[in-house]
């Protein structure tokens, strides 16, 4: 009988800051793909000898927004250490990290109702790019010295959903606090697992593999569910797991040996003697720790409480910090925040998907998006009329009190106005009336289609639905 086992995860998660400049120099820092190969580079991040590093104080500041994002306690003095190792695009033949003494450590990421502790994120630089050819490689060292993050998690997931569920969560994070865009198709955000398996119902865990380079969240789950296949099938057949570092290769869907895995050991790491410790001063901490956003979970539990909308539209709604924010804007124009939620998360989401837009790119602002739904729970535009208000404004950047008087749409809800048409429409319909007075209520719609074919669909439905309710009692 095969053995059912508990699968065991740690990531490592590096997060590129974004920073105008390097870690260590002026250089430009995230320069676009398409950017001339060694273009921004200087003798500090090409390792030139006497050049030395100044470290940048707007990506220590990232780090620590990034950090507090993630629950971590901030370390007032940290260090920077070389990790000593050859790599072509490594100029200098180590890295600049942190291992001894990180900016952060023990804090946690909740998920699901879940708290996953986060061990530490430190500060390190980045290394270049290789480009293969068939004959030769070339080296590219514009990305050399990006300041990065590196976040590591305890060995607390379990499985390749929760993997993903953390990474998604991990992102938004990063993203709300502005500490990094977190494009992985630029490479922004890259992640490593750590992945053994154990029987169920131990406390031991089995023997760590871990695989690299995973540049999406579905290749991060697609690898782990790989080599969870892998490791049960090998450990069912009583063979053991070897520690080595694996890649996972997305056109087949299977893992494959990369190298055997190091030890810290094998780096040879020791305090950089060209970099000073790290000390926060006391005032700029307090000041950037009071000037932390209201975080996701928390902005999320307020607008259930204090605008009383349901857990899922509360949640899409603070999916994104520009949403979120977006929705304020327009209940600072007095709509009602059901109203406001409805139509950002149908209308409004649905044209941004469909133009590949984000909302920070609208050509609806929340003023226009505030006004519109003012007019059409006022009565003033019916819902079907708002929709046509909301599309010019979306084309044309037009003032929707503007488009309404331009389109001729304003609705009629003038009490005296609709009982005439009322009252011509039942003169008109005997049959219809004669139904609605027998207690068919669903008739009283036709009367009401019929004087919105005389108002020319400017009646006030609601309005008329009351009318036509005295008419006809």
């Amino acid at each position: 009988m095969a053995t059912q086992f508990e699968t065991v995860i740690g990531l490592e998660i590096h997060v590129q800051l974004k920073t105008k400049s390097k870690l260590f120099c002026a250089c430009p820092s995230g320069m676009p793909e398409e950017a001339a190969p060694n273009s921004a580079v200087c003798p500090v991040c090409t390792a030139q000898p006497g050049a030395l590093p100044v470290l940048n104080k707007g990506a220590v500041e990232l780090a620590v927004k990034a950090a507090l994002a993630l629950n971590l306690q901030i370390n007032k003095v940290s260090i920077f250490d070389r990790k000593n190792y050859f790599y072509p695009d490594l100029p200098k033949g180590y890295q600049i990290t942190q291992l001894f003494k990180p900016i952060a450590e023990r804090g946690f990421l909740e998920i699901d109702g879940r708290k996953i502790e986060i061990t530490r994120a430190h500060m390190e630089e980045d290394a270049g790019k290789s480009m293969h050819r068939a004959e030769y490689s070339l080296i590219d060292l514009n990305r050399a010295g990006t300041p990065l993050l590196e976040i590591v998690t305890e060995p607390q997931i379990h499985g390749a959903d929760e993997a993903y569920n953390f990474l998604t969560r991990l992102k938004s994070h990063m993203q709300w606090v502005n500490a990094s865009n977190c494009d992985m198709e630029k490479g922004e955000l890259r992640c490593d697992v750590n992945i053994s398996l154990r029987p169920a119902g131990t406390k031991t865990l089995g023997t760590k593999v871990e695989i690299k380079n995973l540049n999406s969240f579905k290749a991060v789950k697609d690898a782990v569910n790989a080599e969870i296949a892998r490791q049960t099938e090998m450990l069912n057949n009583g063979e053991k797991i070897k520690q080595e570092t694996l890649l996972f290769n997305k056109e087949t869907g299977e893992t494959s040996a990369m190298r055997s895995k190091e030890d810290a050991l094998d780096y040879r790491y020791f305090p950089d003697p060209d970099l000073k410790p790290l000390l926060l001063d006391d005032k700029w901490l307090e000041e950037v720790i009071k000037n932390r956003p209201e975080m996701p979970l928390e902005r999320k539990a307020r607008f259930e409480k204090d605008f009383a909308l349901p857990p899922y539209d509360a949640g899409v709604l603070t999916s994104r910090r520009e949403i979120s924010e977006y929705f304020e804007e327009v209940l600072k124009t007095g709509a009602a925040p059901k109203s406001a939620a409805n139509w950002i998360l149908t209308d409004l989401l649905g044209a941004l998907n469909a133009a590949k837009k984000e909302i920070e790119d609208s050509p609806a602002p929340a003023a226009a998006l505030g006004k519109i739904i003012k007019f059409t729970d006022g009565g003033k535009i019916s819902r079907a009329q708002a929709k046509k208000v909301f599309e010019a404004a979306w084309q044309t950047g037009k003032d929707p009190e503007v488009l309404v008087k331009e389109m001729g749409l304003e609705q009629v809800s003038d009490a005296g106005q609709l009982e005439t048409w009322a009252k011509e429409a039942v003169a008109e319909n005997p049959k219809m009336a004669a139904d609605v007075r027998a207690g068919n209520a669903k008739a009283v719609g036709a009367l009401i289609g019929a004087v919105m074919k005389k108002s020319k669909g400017k009646a006030n439905p609601a309005l008329l639905n009351e009318i036509f309710g005295k008419l006809l009692s």
